[in-house]
């Protein structure tokens, strides 16, 4: 009991807490930005995407959704922790700092935007997601693989969508363009397995807390020197 009460001290990441809940967390913040602003981009995508997850939890399509809830949940929580750090005055996890920094640079497009928090969030936050939720629920991450994994195929499969709404025109599209190469050098399924490595690795290290810490803070610094990358300015 006491390791859970820790964890949700440090992380808001508490047993029990819904899909619900975080999904009406994030409709409040897009009712509070205006939809220029670039972290407002990103938290439209991932409302979306957990939308669906919480559908498909309600319709039992993962094989326990007690395990789902507390994955996709443990997941959100370490974004809206970001966006309250900032609220607050703090600062956020190295990986969020770009998308927070420049959330309302005119030279940076929406798709760049909505990219460069979905690499945070799968870079940094997805890793720390599973351990968390290996923690509360006292398990292995192979225990949560199968979840990991339906959760990335629906982000997948809205990738397309995402990508279609937020492109410019047909005219801005032409290989030379620079904002083609930037987009098309980020690979979602590249980033998946590079999380769920960093899952593994870091559960390996619980009991090496010296090197685990090394480990997250180089897994969050790469994850922001990507984000600042899919974050250059293009006009």
């Amino acid at each position: 009991m006491a390791q859970t009460d820790q964890l949700a001290a440090r992380t808001g990441v508490t047993a029990g807490r819904s899909v619900d809940g975080v999904v009406a967390r994030m409709r409040a913040l897009r009712a509070s930005w205006p939809s220029t602003d670039g972290v407002a981009v990103f938290n439209n995508v991932y409302l979306t995407v957990t939308e669906e997850v919480g559908r498909r939890i309600e319709g039992r399509q993962f094989p326990d959704p007690r395990d789902a809830t507390t994955l996709d949940v443990a997941f959100a929580e370490r974004y809206l922790t970001a966006v309250d750090a900032v609220a607050a005055g703090r600062r956020p996890p190295a990986c969020w700092r770009p998308l927070f920094q420049h959330r309302r640079h005119p030279g940076v497009r929406p798709l760049q935007f909505a990219l460069a928090g979905i690499n945070a969030h799968i870079g940094h936050d997805l890793p720390l997601a599973v351990i968390d939720s290996c923690r509360l629920l006292d398990c292995e991450p192979a225990a949560l693989e199968g979840d990991f994994h339906r959760v990335g195929d629906i982000l997948e499969r809205l990738e397309e969508q995402i990508r279609e709404e937020l492109m410019p025109g047909p005219d801005l599209l032409e290989i030379v363009d620079p904002f083609t190469h930037l987009i098309g050098s980020w690979s979602l399924e590249r980033a998946r397995e590079a999380a769920w490595s960093a899952a593994r690795i870091l559960w390996t290290l619980r009991e090496l807390p010296v090197l685990a810490k090394e480990f997250r803070d180089g897994m969050d610094a790469n994850a922001g020197l990507v984000g600042r990358y899919l974050l250059t300015p293009l006009r």
